[in-house]
């Protein structure tokens, strides 16, 4: 932060600095953004106003619902951001100023799993699905359900938000369980992630050859509808979020889940959107939050975010991230949200996951996961952001247990409650049950644990 000048030197400093802009070449890209936090009895709406008015950066909207203390900025690519930045953070009012950052979902890939094969329908708490779904080996290893059966938790009740890229709002296996969503990246209500393929890209999805998807292979599709995108980088995240969201359904059939469009089909989204998410989750009474994407760098106001949303009630969990390295991402490694590594269906770290014991508070199985897929189909999936929808999912089931009155801290204990996998995993691997056990132990019940 910048020392506070004093408000006689402030309004000469101000246009002084508007005549400097001017002389200076342009250093920023034209959709470089800032996160502006400010304060005052009438929000810091009108204080981010005042200052743009003088320096000629645009107001573009609050990040915070109907607080309006945080502030989006968009900058001219006439002006130069980092001066712009310590401008603002002179001002009285203003607390913190950052870059808007750009961050992509997670995933790899793999050979096609047995289970996508298996296309026996069988029904599964009121929807027809495909047996490979439920029998897959992570439902088994999971413990899924012994959960579901022995102890009667589905998620009942508890509403899973997904910040992600959208969902299929039509699949018939997520149609009863979505809730009306929000569409971040176009600023309207839904979060259909079809809408992201028009018709003259549709052929694309309508190939005879095994394709990919996602940065390095994220997902295979079955075979009547193998989608070839490897050469098409604009779609390279397409399907993501309605396969989280399909993990999700199958760790707790009966949770809601609140799908919000945060990325866009390459995978991208800005830091602000993500932001927004959080504030809408939080005021949607959202009592858990699955965030498959990370960032490389430390956000203030993502931490400060999370640490609002999670006082507030919500349990946070995010991907570990599939570098293969020990290393901290964010939001992984704030000390608010369950970090989610990936394990092989032996138990062992997965070689693309990222790791560290400050970073991984919990493990569970990321290869070959058969979900949900855009329009009405399937597909396995590789990578973090789909062992944390497995966490996310099982977390849904210790809210319905605790009816809602379990904190962040204490879901996070009951989950870490797992297998050992790694010293470089906190807890261990996610075991539903065990977690389950470890909650109703917490709340001293005696001959009912078991």
């Amino acid at each position: 932060m910048m020392k506070r000048l004093p408000l006689s030197r402030l309004i000469s400093t101000l246009l002084l600095a508007v005549l400097v802009l001017g002389m200076t070449p342009a250093r920023a890209a034209a959709e470089d953004r800032l996160i502006v936090r400010a304060g005052g009895l009438l929000g810091g709406l009108p204080v981010v106003k005042s200052a743009c008015g003088i320096l000629g950066c645009n107001v573009l909207y609050a990040l915070d619902g109907t607080v309006n203390n945080l502030i989006l900025v968009a900058v001219p690519d006439v002006l130069d951001t980092q001066l712009l930045v310590k401008l603002l953070s002179a001002l009285p009012g203003i607390v913190d100023v950052e870059i808007d950052q750009v961050v992509y979902t997670e995933g790899t890939g793999g050979k096609v799993p047995a289970a996508l094969l298996d296309k026996t329908p069988v029904d599964y708490y009121g929807t027809t699905v495909r047996r490979g779904y439920v029998q897959q080996p992570a439902f088994e290893i999971l413990g899924l359900e012994e959960a579901h059966e022995r102890y009667g938790l589905t998620g009942r009740g508890v509403t899973v938000a997904v910040i992600d890229t959208g969902v299929d709002t039509n699949h018939p296996v997520l149609k009863p369980s979505l809730l009306p969503g929000y569409d971040f990246t176009r600023n309207r209500d839904g979060a259909a992630e079809q809408g992201d393929i028009n018709q003259s890209t549709m052929a694309i999805l309508d190939q005879s050859n095994p394709g990919f998807v996602n940065q390095s292979t994220m997902a295979i599709l079955d075979q009547s509808t193998m989608a070839i995108l490897d050469g098409h980088p604009e779609y390279s995240a397409f399907g993501h979020g309605t396969i989280v969201a399909g993990v999700v359904h199958l760790a707790a059939p009966r949770a809601r889940i609140l799908p919000l469009k945060a990325f866009r089909a390459d995978g991208s989204g800005y830091l602000s959107d993500v932001l927004r998410a959080l504030y809408y989750a939080s005021n949607k009474s959202a009592k858990v939050i699955n965030m498959s994407f990370s960032f490389t760098t430390k956000s203030r106001e993502l931490e400060r975010t999370l640490e609002f949303v999670t006082s507030k009630g919500a349990i946070a969990l995010s991907s570990a991230g599939n570098d293969g390295r020990k290393v901290n991402v964010y939001p992984a490694s704030y000390s608010t949200v369950m970090g989610v590594a990936s394990t092989t269906n032996w138990d062992t770290l997965s070689d693309f996951s990222n790791y560290g014991s400050t970073l991984a508070w919990i493990a569970a199985p990321g290869e070959g996961i058969v979900s949900t897929y855009p329009f009405g189909s399937w597909a396995a999936a590789w990578g973090t952001s789909f062992s944390t929808p497995f966490a996310a999912g099982t977390t849904a089931l210790l809210v319905e247990s605790a009816a809602g009155a379990i904190t962040n801290q204490q879901a996070a204990d009951a989950a870490g409650s797992g297998v050992w996998v790694s010293w470089d995993v906190a807890k261990g691997r996610l075991d539903a049950p065990s977690a389950i056990r470890a909650w109703r132990k917490r709340l001293g019940l005696g001959g009912l644990l078991w």
